[in-house]
């Protein structure tokens, strides 16, 4: 033991200079903490294991580096922990209890156009509870109500509602009030395992409901007087201004790089740039922010530099400087202040400020302060894509090119013209192939694909970006004041068309994108954390992070595709055939549903229908499959209508099936050989996968999981499915808990009442 704290203090010595760059980490460690265990019981004990640890460590201090280092990485987790934990309870908003439809006048506080979609989506407070309510999960119709509602009744302080582009009235910006209908419903959770979570993400953004509105849309009070900066209005009219210039895609991007409007964005050229690797072109980020930093740093100097009293009596350099500095900050704001463009303005604050010191402005301490400033913000930021791929790019960048051999390729001084570029090239190579591989493992966590090409196409995509667009747009955007920017324009649009062309041409390539089915957190956790062991340690050491990070790999390449998908309001079903293809249940299902669908499956391809597969019979009120999977033949009935089914042909087709799905509340006497999903129990579970191989059952929700927006979701479920128990006398079934691994007989789907008994609409030789 003696020989091992003597070597790991050794250790510790040789790596002092990298021991600050963990502080982010392990804030970072005990946010994360947070969102992966389920409960505020969980939460409590690890706080005091946290604070325990560092204190022991702390009165140990004397010691040594290392006790000082876990003292201050245990006090640092246990910082991030609270901090999340109590970030979650300050923007805590009420939550609409169910679906409703509702009229109500509200205050525009933020208003976004999504021109490709022909909408607009609205940020709204709403002035008055409501004027007219109804149930959207009741008989059409209006339940007039008083002024003053019960709590139950009221709209919750922000709403998120979508509009037709054409039925604002004019005058309508943000801070005016109108009168407007909508359905609302509560933010919805993930539709299966491992989609998109916009539960959590209106929880910390405050929204309590969101939906469709539909005119007429009036205009109670117009916007007040502007504030000193509209950003929002000015946004919009640079983002419209843009895009009169450069129309379609070109346009689009011309808009993203100006404004970070990505809206009108076409949804085919959208879907190109990202199989192609080049969706970080379109978010500001730290290649925009640069951009203009450094243009704007140029010209100032260069125009200063003119006056030979300036250049002589001035410290030109440090007014370039603030200039940038301002420019960087009013671009940030111009764009939105998304979290990348915050986390770039703020590394570009600190490389101007080294430069002014006269200290080595790039490194990874600039990555890991830049990393601190916005979890201290936003902790919540940590659990999106967005922080994790902006920082994990800047932060592979810089810790490959501060290796040393990494630095032997750069160029070398007077060597030729050919030679530089070469080397110029090859360096620009292997910073894509290092990126990519460090963003690859996070954009298959969260979006189920990555693109492959995207290292080689960058070679071209980011120079010319950098180079030619950029200066061309703000060109064309500064002569455009004496309407002589027309030549700039041109040049943009015919750059931004090149770069949609290649986008294209590469989404097009075969096996231009890998795709994986949902991710275990583990086998993601240690690929990040392999990863950061690689880039921040400089020993020998660090290599250990090389077996981290592959084993993560491995885990992730051997998890199965989920045999079978279903959303947790019953009506959409993804099954994997014994061809391999994955097929819908229902003939119209949106865009949406089908690429969550198709991305959770583990498949790049559209999926099938049901209705055309030879291993499916149909009727159009439901389906009847077989598939083969752990050795046995799987049955699964699934109804596709909301028609009533002949009550003793359904009890005879669900006797003989082993898994039976349904959107409405199916009968207790159906009792199918394995599992029934029918709304009251998905109601309690959420979306679900199913691995027939194992009989294991993966859940949206969990029965113990506290976390603020989860318990919302759970309270709404359960509040919806009361009001589904038409007959008011049994409640909801007493079910089993889903569990991985669970398996039901048929004993447990013998409570409930009976449905009204209806035509018979089962697929024909469905027995």
């Amino acid at each position: 033991m003696a020989a091992f704290a003597a070597g790991l203090e050794a250790w510790l010595e040789l790596e002092r200079d990298q021991l600050f760059l963990w502080v982010p980490v392990a804030f970072g460690t005990g946010v994360a903490l947070w969102f992966v265990l389920p409960g505020q019981r969980h939460w409590a004990l690890l706080l005091a294991a946290l604070c325990g640890t560092g204190l022991v460590a702390a009165a140990l201090a004397g010691t040594g580096r290392a006790a000082r280092a876990v003292a201050l990485a245990a006090m640092l987790g246990a910082m991030g922990l609270g901090l999340v934990w109590l970030r979650s309870m300050a923007v805590a908003a009420p939550v609409l209890d169910r679906p409703r439809i509702v009229q109500f006048d509200a205050r525009i506080e933020r208003l976004q156009p999504l021109a490709a979609r022909g909408v607009v989506r609205l940020r709204l407070a709403p002035i008055v509870p409501v004027v007219s309510v109804a149930s959207a999960t009741r008989r059409p119709g209006v339940e007039r109500q008083a002024a003053g509602l019960p709590a139950n009744h009221r709209l919750p302080p922000h709403l998120r509602v979508t509009l037709p582009m054409g039925a604002l009235p004019k005058g309508a910006a943000a801070g005016a009030i109108i009168r407007l209908g909508a359905r609302l419903v509560p933010p919805p959770e993930p539709g299966v395992p491992g989609a998109y979570d916009y539960a959590r993400v209106a929880w910390f953004d405050g929204i309590g409901a969101a939906g469709r509105g539909y005119a007429p849309v009036t205009l109670v009070q117009p916007a007040p007087p502007q504030r000193l900066v509209d950003w929002d209005g000015l946004r919009a009219r640079l983002s419209a201004h843009v895009r009169a210039q450069a129309p379609g895609g070109a346009g689009a991007i011309a808009a993203a790089l100006a404004s970070g409007d990505q809206g009108a964005m076409p949804a085919d050229d959208a879907e190109a740039m990202r199989r192609a690797g080049l969706t970080h072109l379109l978010s500001v980020s730290g290649l925009h922010i640069t951009a203009v930093v450094g243009g704007v740093m140029l010209m100032v100097l260069r125009l200063l530099a003119l006056s030979p009293w300036l250049a002589l009596r001035m410290p030109l350099p440090l007014v370039a400087a603030g200039a940038g500095a301002l420019a960087a900050i009013g671009y940030t704001l111009l764009t939105g202040a998304e979290v990348p463009t915050v986390r770039s303005c703020v590394a570009a604050l600190m490389v101007l400020a080294a430069l002014a010191l006269g200290r080595q402005a790039v490194t990874l301490r600039l990555v890991a302060v830049g990393a601190l400033v916005v979890l201290a913000l936003w902790p919540e930021a940590l659990a999106g894509p967005s922080f994790q791929l902006s920082f994990a790019a800047v932060g592979t960048i810089i810790a490959l090119h501060e290796q040393p051999w990494v630095r032997r390729l750069a160029p070398v001084a007077g060597a030729s013209l050919p030679m530089r570029i070469g080397r110029e090239a090859a360096l620009l190579l292997l910073t894509g192939i290092g990126v990519e591989a460090a963003l690859a493992p996070i954009a298959l966590f969260h979006f189920h694909k990555a693109g492959l090409y995207g290292s080689l196409v960058n070679i071209i995509a980011i120079p010319l970006t950098t180079f030619v667009v950029m200066p061309a747009e703000a060109l064309a955007l500064l002569f455009d004041l004496a309407g002589l920017g027309a030549p700039f324009w041109w040049v943009t649009t015919v750059a931004l068309d090149f770069l949609l062309w290649m986008a294209h041409r590469t989404a097009a390539a075969p096996g231009a994108v890998a795709a994986l089915p949902a991710m275990p957190g583990g086998a993601f956790a240690l690929m990040v954390g392999g990863g950061l062991w690689l880039a921040l340690w400089r020993t020998r050491w660090r290599l250990l992070g090389v077996p981290l990070a592959a084993a993560g790999a491995g885990w992730a390449g051997l998890t199965p595709a989920p045999d079978l998908l279903i959303t947790g309001d019953g009506r959409h079903l993804a099954l994997r055939l014994n061809s391999g293809e994955v097929a819908l249940l229902r003939d119209r299902t949106g865009d949406y549903v089908r690429q969550m669908m198709a991305e959770n499956a583990g498949v790049d391809d559209a999926p099938l229908f049901l209705s055309d597969s030879a291993a499916a019979r149909c009727s159009r009120d439901s389906c009847l499959v077989e598939r083969v999977a752990g050795g046995r033949r799987w049955r699964i009935l699934a109804t596709r209508s909301n028609y009533p089914l002949d009550y003793a042909s359904l009890m005879s087709a669900c006797a003989q099936a082993d898994i039976v799905v349904s959107d409405r509340r199916l009968p207790r006497a159906c009792t199918p050989r394995w599992m029934t999903f029918d709304k009251p129990v998905l109601a309690r579970s959420g979306g679900v996968a199913i691995y027939l191989a194992d009989h294991s059952i993966t859940t949206v929700r969990a029965a113990a999981d506290d976390h603020p927006w989860r318990a919302a979701a759970t309270s709404t479920a359960t509040s919806t499915a009361a009001h589904v128990n038409h007959s008011g006398a049994a409640g909801q079934r007493a079910f089993p808990a889903l569990a991985p691994g669970a398996d039901h007989n048929a004993a447990d789907h013998k409570r409930g009442l009976p449905d009204r008994a209806g035509s018979l609409h089962l697929p024909a030789e469905n027995i």
